[in-house]
């Protein structure tokens, strides 16, 4: 595409008796009746793209003005929607409340029997390893009476 500065500055070449060449000066203004076009049916484009634009404008402001309406009736309607939902909240955690005492108190008495069980088992296992242990000392003091046996023999 030919830029305003290039069609400042074309110079022709002259022929004789300071006529320009008449080729040139043809092939110039060919050249310029095609951008020319192009130019002017890009226009003819644009124009017509802005008239619609236009009027999808007009379409949004009509559709941000029915937004608008609903979102005050949707903020109307969230605002009692959220005080009715504190209010049920606030049911909820009393009731939760509770539930979560009767639970802790029970769990606390799990795990007194537990503890208390525990006790038990710990008490059994140190009666059993205390066995043992006199077991396997009985059970050495045998095998060495056994060895003092054989080596006697």
């Amino acid at each position: 595409m030919i830029t305003p500065l290039e069609l400042e500055n074309k110079k022709f070449s002259k022929q004789m008796m300071n006529g320009y060449n008449v080729d040139e000066v043809d092939d110039f203004l060919d050249d310029l009746t095609v951008d020319y076009m192009k130019n002017y049916k890009e226009v003819t484009e644009l124009r017509a793209k802005v008239e619609e634009l236009n009027k999808n404008l007009e379409q949004y402001k009509t559709m941000e003005d029915t937004l608008q309406n609903t979102l005050v009736v949707a903020q109307t309607t969230a605002e009692e929607l959220k005080n009715v939902a504190r209010k049920k909240a606030d049911q909820i955690i009393e009731e939760a409340k509770g539930t979560a005492q009767k639970q802790s108190d029970e769990l606390n008495t799990q795990i007194m029997l537990k503890q208390k069980e525990y006790d038990d088992l710990k008490r059994q296992f140190d009666i059993y390893r205390r066995k043992m242990e006199s077991l396997i000392v009985s059970q050495g003091e045998l095998l060495k009476e056994i060895s003092k046996n054989e080596e006697e023999e």
